[in-house]
């Protein structure tokens, strides 16, 4: 059962949500809140496993709320749902290592298969944040040394960068979805990251990675 919270300052839409969720199977929300601090609180004394969260809100705001999660509670999904799709907004959070970003436009089923996919370790972007990463070439001084990534790895943070799963990279590149792990944490110390979700924002940001 995938345990989740829902952060939003707009009760109808928490309602809308809830109603969204409650009918599928293998979801259950577990609690609504209406501000960041609501959410800090409610991972603090019950346990869930994603969080969707608003940014703009009252008092403590989504993205205040996001730093106080990650750092005390990092096996929570956060996947942000929101109207702001700021260039600012965007990698400010991305920097932080939430596991998705969406807009409030994205229709019931993706966002149900993003709770789903958040649940199972996989990051989500909406198609507009996605452009928003492969856009930002702004650093002009390019790594001298590629952080160190072997040839190997740095194909498979292309990859990452295009957003494909550690399976489909496997398929990909004939090997195995463990191999691919066991890479991507390799590049994730060489990169001095986190998560998959910063790899590639770091690895666009150097041009370490340009995609046509």
């Amino acid at each position: 059962m995938i345990r989740v919270v829902i952060a939003d300052d707009h009760p109808l839409l928490r309602e809308g949500l809830r109603r969204i969720l409650e009918f599928e199977e293998g979801i259950q929300v577990v609690s609504e809140v209406g501000d960041g601090q609501g959410a800090i609180n409610m991972a603090r004394k019950t346990p869930f496993d994603v969080l969707l969260m608003d940014l703009n809100m009252p008092g403590v705001n989504g993205l205040e709320a996001c730093k106080v999660i990650r750092r005390e509670f990092p096996n929570i999904g956060i996947l942000i749902l929101t109207v702001d799709d700021s260039d600012e907004k965007v990698f400010q959070v991305l920097q932080l290592g939430v596991a998705g970003y969406l807009l409030k436009d994205v229709i019931p089923k993706a966002l149900v298969d993003s709770i789903r996919k958040v649940y199972a370790g996989e990051p989500i972007l909406s198609p507009s944040v996605t452009g928003k990463l492969l856009g930002q070439l702004s650093n002009p001084n390019s790594p001298k040394d590629h952080f160190g990534l072997s040839n190997r790895e740095m194909e498979i943070l292309t990859y990452v960068v295009k957003g494909s799963s550690n399976k489909d990279i496997g398929l990909t590149l004939f090997i195995s979805e463990k191999t691919v792990k066991n890479h991507l944490s390799s590049i994730f110390r060489k990169l001095e990251v986190e998560d998959r979700t910063q790899a590639a924002l770091k690895a666009v940001k150097t041009k370490l990675i340009t995609l046509e």
